[in-house]
Formats: C-alpha cells, sequence, structure tokens
C-alpha cells in the first residue's frame, strides 16, 4: 500500500507509515476500497465515516490506469458506503497544488469551500 501512494498518489501524510495503515485496517477494514485489474493494485480510497462525517482521502490511482473509470468507481463505492453509514456529505481534502485531482473531484461533482481552512497540531513528535 505505501509503495502504491509513493507511485500514485501526491503529497504524503504523517500516517503514511505501516504503523498508521495497520491501525487504518485494524480501526476500520472496510474504510479502505481498494481497485484491483489482473491482480495489481491499480487504486485507492480511504472511506472514513466518524458518525458524523464522511471522508474520503488517498484517493490514488496508478499512472497507467488513470481516465480509466477507476477513480470514478473507487468514489461510487465510498459514496455508497457513506449513505449506508447514514452519511449526509462527503467531503474530500484536496491539495491546493494539485490541478489533476482538483478537477478529478469536481468532474465527480465535488465543489471547492473556500470558507474552509484545515487546521493541525500534530500529536507526535
Amino acid at each position: 500500500m505505501l509503495k502504491f501512494w509513493r507511485e500514485a498518489a501526491e503529497g504524503t501524510s504523517i500516517s503514511d507509515d505501516y504503523d498508521g495503515v495497520a491501525r487504518l485496517v485494524r480501526t476500520d477494514p472496510e474504510a479502505l476500497l481498494l481497485a484491483e485489474r489482473d491482480g495489481l493494485l491499480v487504486g485507492t480510497v480511504i472511506a472514513g465515516f466518524d458518525g458524523w462525517r464522511c471522508s474520503a482521502y488517498r484517493l490514488a490511482v496508478h499512472p497507467q490506469w488513470r481516465r480509466q473509470g477507476v477513480g470514478s468507481a473507487l468514489m461510487e463505492a465510498a459514496e455508497r458506503r457513506f449513505v449506508a453509514l447514514g452519511g449526509r456529505r462527503a467531503d474530500a481534502m484536496v491539495l491546493e497544488a494539485n490541478e489533476r485531482a482538483q478537477r478529478a473531484w469536481g468532474a465527480g461533482g465535488y465543489r471547492r469551500e473556500d470558507h474552509w481552512r484545515r487546521w493541525v497540531k500534530p500529536l507526535t513528535g
């Protein structure tokens, strides 16, 4: 998974390590959605729901498989999961500099909300 994200995803996260992925799978294994073709991992999305908000993270499609519907299929699966869990709106974190991702999210019906800003505080060293 981590190797795939290094090849297919933009940016890194504080959780991009073995412990982060293991914690996700242990805590909510159904949140990690994978797309495979011929036994190869070609896409991922984390569809997290905390009972309040639906959040999509780590939507990534391998460069060789982009523009073939993989990302759309992953997001459709994520949105079905959100609805089944009682979610009302899906949020996605998209890097400001990642114009390709912004176009993809926009094509999927998502829109930017400029009145919000993400505030963070690392909890580990």
